[in-house]
Order: structure tokens, then sequence, then C-alpha cells
């Protein structure tokens, strides 16, 4: 499960990062170094043009040519709300789908088909079970790429069609995102046996292909994640409280707790 993670730079480095052709962010988000369920987040998609009325179940005639498409940059809410909700409040439980299920769960799977998303990342926290004075606790971990490069997780997005105001009320529709996750080796499983599903850039355009339905070809591009180049160490537990932020956050701790086996 991925429950926290990093998220601190600038809007115009995304720009620059992912090649953005259209940039939808209105307002700048702030760093944030505890990213929780709920918070708005940055996510890169491949859309057509075409205005927030958008109905997820249905297309514009003509929206989809080839001439219209263009990776974008937005700001959509962390926990995916399916276009079929009658609330919203059922996507703070939706902030991760498995890798091994996404396409067949009902609130997963269509989005899994047309609207696949990456969510930039400066790394992700995980917590594992340490001995401490004969007692047993959680010791939060940040986990993040060695070189300090950027992590594309895979994710998911929807619209929500907030039915209580008129259709062109800028409320109207609700954007909303989940990661995939997958299993954990090496560096990052000896804390967790689950992690993010990061994106390699070389597949970052088929990924956010909206044209590539095919779910074997789609899973075809969800390898198993390589944790070579990930490194992990200890933080404070600062973080296990969403109140606190700052680049506090992820200082790393002397030491290395001792696992519980």
């Amino acid at each position: 499960m991925c429950g926290r993670y990093a998220s601190a730079r600038k809007r115009h480095d995304l720009l620059e990062e992912f090649r953005i052709d259209r940039d939808r962010v209105t307002d700048d988000l702030e760093p944030d170094y505890n990213v929780a369920p709920t918070k708005p987040v940055y996510a890169v998609l491949t859309r057509s043009q075409r205005g927030p009325d958008e109905s997820a179940g249905q297309e514009r005639p003509g929206a989809g040519a080839a001439a219209d498409v263009a990776r974008e940059l937005r700001v959509v809410r962390w926990g995916l709300v399916p276009f079929w909700a009658k609330d919203p409040s059922i996507g703070s439980r939706m902030i991760n789908a498995r890798v091994e299920t996404v396409d067949a769960k009902p609130a997963f799977r269509r989005a899994f088909a047309k609207r696949r998303c990456l969510l930039p990342a400066d790394g992700f926290y995980e917590w594992m079970k340490v001995a401490d004075q004969g007692k047993v606790r959680k010791q939060p971990y940040y986990i993040h790429r060695a070189d300090g490069g950027v992590l594309a997780f895979a994710g998911l997005y929807e619209l929500w069609r907030d039915k209580s105001v008129p259709e062109d009320h800028p409320q109207a529709w609700l954007w909303t995102s989940v990661i995939i996750t997958t299993s954990a080796p090496d560096e990052a499983g000896r804390i967790h046996d689950r992690m993010p599903m990061v994106i390699d850039p070389a597949r970052w355009g088929d990924w956010l292909d909206p044209g590539s339905g095919d779910a074997a070809h789609v899973h075809a591009l969800l390898a198993p994640a390589a944790a070579s180049g990930l490194a992990s160490y200890p933080v404070g537990t600062a973080v296990n409280y969403v109140r606190n932020n700052g680049p506090a956050l992820i200082e790393p701790l002397a030491g290395d707790p001792a696992p519980i086996a």
C-alpha cells in the first residue's frame, strides 16, 4: 500500500520534465512532503482538447482527432471517485489499485482502459515493524531514487459529475486519481511488500496513450518495479501526522532500527 508520499517539485520543473504540451494548472501547488489521501496532487495525462464538461461515459464526436491529443498537466484529488458513485466520499478509500486486479475491479477497469496518468513524486513513505526496547513499533522510511530523479507513479484518473450544481458550474466535475501498486522487491521489499508502480520514462508515452485500450498491451507496460535504483532510510515519526509538513520530514535518522523477523 502507498498511503503517503512527497511531491515538492515546482510546476515549471514538471512542465519540462514531462514535456507537457498543455498546462491546465490554474494555481500552483505548494511543495508537499506529506501528501495524504484526498489532497490535491499534480497529474500528467494525455487527452484530446475539450472542456471540463466531458462525461465519463460519453465521448464527443470527433473529439479524439490525433491533432487534438496532447500531454497535459492537471491538478486532481488523490482518491478515485468512480463516475457511477453516488457521492465523492468513496474516494478516501480508493487510493491504491493492485496491479494484479486493476483491470477487473468495477471501480478501476474503465479508467484502466482509457484514463491512465502519471503522478509525479520525489519519494514515498512506508512503515516497517521494528524492535524498540522490548516493544514493537512502526518505523517510517523514506524511499526515493538514489540519483534524486523524479518518480512517475502509474495512476488512473476519473471524472465525477456533481449533479447538485449546474453543468456549467466551475465545480461541476471532480477530477480524482488512484495509484497502482505492485510487489516490492529488494531494497523497498525489506520495508514493505507493496510499493507504487513506477513507469520508466521510455514507457511514459505508451502508458498515457488513451487510444491504447487493449488490456494485455497495457499490462505489458506494467513490468515489475525495479528497485535497484531506489534508496531508503528511516525518518522521524512526524510524518505519521498529516498536519506535519516541510522538508524536515525527509531528513534521515541516525542508524537503522532492527526489523522484526
